[in-house]
């Protein structure tokens, strides 16, 4: 698969190594990295001058190949990245598709020589992408036939193919989006168009125009439908003769290769981008509510810190006041409270109603009494 760095890092790494020792190592690697793409670096101590590279790939098309996969244009390709450094070997190893013959010591010194290494590191992109820039520099040419579309469907991970739709003056590339999980639906479906509408100003005019549609476009119709089953739609740029010009070649050839992996970039960095935000936000109202407990939890402390201060001041008080006074104080309580209890009870204005109402009537007999001894 197509990565967003060209060149490959492990690759790099090893070769920058080898050119820095100024000596031959011995070293026999096997890189592997995603898209079952595999390098066999070697380097020998009975061979000073030379280390041999082999590089294994999947190809681009699956349209009618040469045998061993690598195109005359493939080859002219990959010696084009340096000349005096690089050398394709005949044949080439078995199970990979190119061994290359590398001369580091005629690499140049300086600043230049880890611009070469970096560009040798990416041959398997150059591989990749070769056939592509292939198709596109025959936009013009006569083979395609007039009404008559042909779509040409290329693959570099199996589930992840497009079409080239060579049409007169044109060519249309589309690429099939699938997406397992729904957000990500949402999250691309959003970003398709937002690139309508970017791609639609004048500021972009240049670029190739980019359409979305949630069904397939009718130059499509034909295909198998289990790659024209998506979830996601189908997005198409138009793609014309100035966008292959010179150096555009090449940038609009990556773009392609790199389109499947830029979107899903774009969606796990949307997708983490609104993780966060919610993370954060959760975060503030979690702070807020944990504030609001702890001022009640402050203010209960603080309330009985209170209670107890009044406590151990009238503690104080009592251990401050002197025995006498305590029992001279507690019998005057007890002498008070049996006052209380032996007094009379006491009604207003109940004298009044007793002198009116409640008069014992005297009584006079004309009886006499006589007192008996």
């Amino acid at each position: 698969m197509a990565c967003l760095e060209r060149a490959s890092p492990a690759l790099k790494r090893i070769l920058l190594k080898l050119y820095r020792e100024n000596k031959a190592i011995e070293i026999d690697h096997h890189l592997y990295e995603f898209g079952s793409v595999e390098y066999h670096i070697q380097s020998s101590t009975s061979d000073t001058h030379y280390t041999y590279l082999s590089v294994s790939t999947p190809l681009l098309s699956q349209g009618v190949i040469l045998p061993n996969g690598i195109s005359q244009y493939t080859k002219q390709m990959v010696k084009g990245i340096c000349p005096d450094v690089v050398e394709i070997m005949e044949p080439a190893k078995e199970g990979y598709q190119i061994t290359l013959r590398l001369d580091l010591s005629k690499i140049p010194n300086g600043k230049d020589s880890i611009k070469v290494i970096a560009d040798i590191s990416a041959v398997q992109a150059v591989i990749l992408s070769s056939q592509l820039k292939e198709m596109l520099m025959n936009v013009n040419s006569q083979d395609t036939f007039q009404g008559m579309y042909k779509t040409i469907k290329l693959v570099y991970h199996p589930r992840e193919p497009f079409f080239i739709v060579r049409q007169p003056q044109k060519i249309l590339a589309v690429f099939p989006i699938r997406f397992k999980d729904k957000t990500d639906v949402i999250i691309a479906t959003a970003f398709f168009q937002e690139l309508m509408d970017v791609g639609s100003s004048e500021k972009w005019a240049k670029a190739p125009p980019c359409c979305w549609s949630p069904i397939p476009p009718p130059e499509l119709r034909g295909e198998p439908f289990e790659d024209l089953s998506t979830n996601g739609g189908f997005v198409s740029f138009d793609i014309s003769s100035r966008h292959v010009k010179g150096k555009r070649l090449d940038k609009t050839v990556w773009s392609l290769l790199n389109f499947y992996a830029y979107v899903k970039y774009h969606v796990k960095s949307t997708r983490s981008f609104i993780q966060r935000r919610m993370r954060k936000r959760l975060q503030r109202l979690v702070e807020v509510l944990h504030k609001r407990s702890m001022q009640e939890e402050e203010k209960e402390e603080e309330e009985e810190g209170n209670h107890k201060v009044q406590g151990c001041m009238f503690m104080r008080k009592m251990i401050n006041v002197s025995k006498p006074k305590v029992l001279k104080r507690r019998y005057n309580d007890l002498s008070g409270k049996i006052k209380r209890i032996r007094s009379r009870i006491k009604i207003l204005g109940f004298g009044r109603f007793r002198r009116r109402w409640l008069k014992m009537p005297k009584f006079s007999s004309s009886l006499g009494y006589t007192k008996l001894d």
